[in-house]
């Protein structure tokens, strides 16, 4: 296929071996040279980044942890590129000056720093690390701003607002519905959520994803992340940013506009086409992937949330009320949480009782910096280890 005319020619991934990163990978080989791979980056997967090396030959790497550094160079020896090491490697990477797009695919936290560093580049950023926004929103899009960067969402639901807005003027925009599966419990009763295995929790009904994400879109944490990052992303107060079960997982998001009418992006459950999209922007790319077949979906249908089985969500709602430091400290006790229970540590239902544990012992701060927010976490991570089953 013939991508040239709106290519970017030099693509870095931070995160390469995660779920989004290893199929952005996929989508640059296919455009058949017609981009570079600058750099790609991971944390302590060096094996998988070493085949990756091999097989999509990108210009550098980075990794994070020291050991996992020395493993690669010793493993790779005739790789000629630049090779980086810590947070401080990673940042270099993200803002080096011959990145064209750069897509931030990190996990968690860990994204922070680094997309920092390429948004005071001014680089075109693909923006699908979310807690970035949820733990400091208020700090990364004024920056944005000054340093004439560009933020493309890459989240499936935030990629289908900025497509149905696309044409429309702000001002009309009257609120914003992200739709949610309603993860793998969606049907459960409340007291059959306690006896809840991690190995149940990972199956998600309709995506493939990481471990992370697919725990916080059982507890429908990843929803209430996904207001907070839509919030920054689109400017809209919390109150007019509405979440909806879609079990079926085929409109991604909806915007309602000031008279009535309504704009859905709907498509397979697929997340080549967002992080495809972003590459592409202004443009699309042909994708070959399973096109929708309506009649025989027969139905397609909405719920509300249970906010007394998923409180996760309304914790999220209420962070993004609250301001300043509490989506930094939601966003670290939420990652704790999730650890302990993938450890086989804590119990599902108690994910929850950690982050609102961890939010009553924090000091609240209304207009952190960078440096505090990096502080918050920390903190915020040690305090939700003092919960009495961690």
């Amino acid at each position: 296929m013939s991508t040239s005319h709106t290519a970017p020619s030099s693509i870095t991934v931070l995160g390469s071996t995660g779920s989004i990163g290893t199929q952005a990978l996929d989508i640059v080989a296919r455009l058949g040279g017609s981009a570079q791979l600058r750099w790609i980056t991971c944390n302590t997967r060096w094996q998988e980044i070493a085949e990756q090396v091999r097989r999509h030959r990108p210009y550098g790497v980075a990794i994070r942890d020291e050991f996992a550094y020395s493993e690669f160079r010793a493993a790779m020896p005739d790789f000629s590129g630049p090779v980086l090491c810590g947070e401080e490697g990673i940042c270099e990477a993200a803002a080096d000056a011959g990145n064209d797009i750069v897509l931030s695919a990190m996990v968690g936290f860990s994204g922070v720093v680094p997309t920092m560093a390429a948004i005071k580049a001014g680089h075109v950023i693909g923006l699908a690390n979310k807690e970035s926004l949820v733990s400091a929103g208020s700090i990364l899009m004024p920056a944005v701003q000054r340093h004439g960067a560009t933020l493309l969402a890459v989240d499936s639901e935030h990629s289908a607002i900025a497509q149905c807005i696309i044409g429309e003027h702000r001002a009309d925009v009257d609120r914003l519905i992200i739709t949610a599966s309603g993860g793998p419990f969606r049907t459960f009763d409340a007291d059959k959520l306690v006896h809840v295995t991690p190995e149940q929790a990972l199956k998600h009904p309709n995506w493939s994803m990481g471990a992370k994400i697919t725990i916080d879109s059982a507890t429908l944490m990843n929803k209430g992340f996904e207001v907070i990052e839509a919030r920054w992303l689109f400017d809209l107060p919390g109150d007019r940013i509405e979440v909806v079960v879609h079990p079926q997982s085929i409109i991604h998001s909806m915007v309602q506009f000031i008279d009535g009418s309504v704009k859905a992006q709907m498509g397979v459950p697929t997340m080549l086409v967002p992080i495809q999209y972003a590459l592409s922007y202004p443009r699309r790319w042909p994708l070959d992937i399973p096109r929708m077949d309506l009649a025989a979906m027969g139905s397609l249908t909405f719920e509300a949330p249970d906010l007394k089985k998923f409180p996760c969500l309304q914790i999220a709602y209420d962070a993004l009320e609250a301001g300043g430091s509490a989506g930094a400290i939601v966003n670290a006790a939420n990652e704790v949480a999730v650890g302990a229970f993938l450890d086989h540590q804590l119990r599902f239902t108690d994910i929850p009782n950690v982050i609102r544990h961890t939010r009553d012992h924090m000091e609240h701060h209304d207009d952190p910096s960078l440096v505090d927010i990096i502080a918050i976490d920390a903190e915020a991570r040690r305090v939700a280890k003092t919960f009495p089953s961690l």
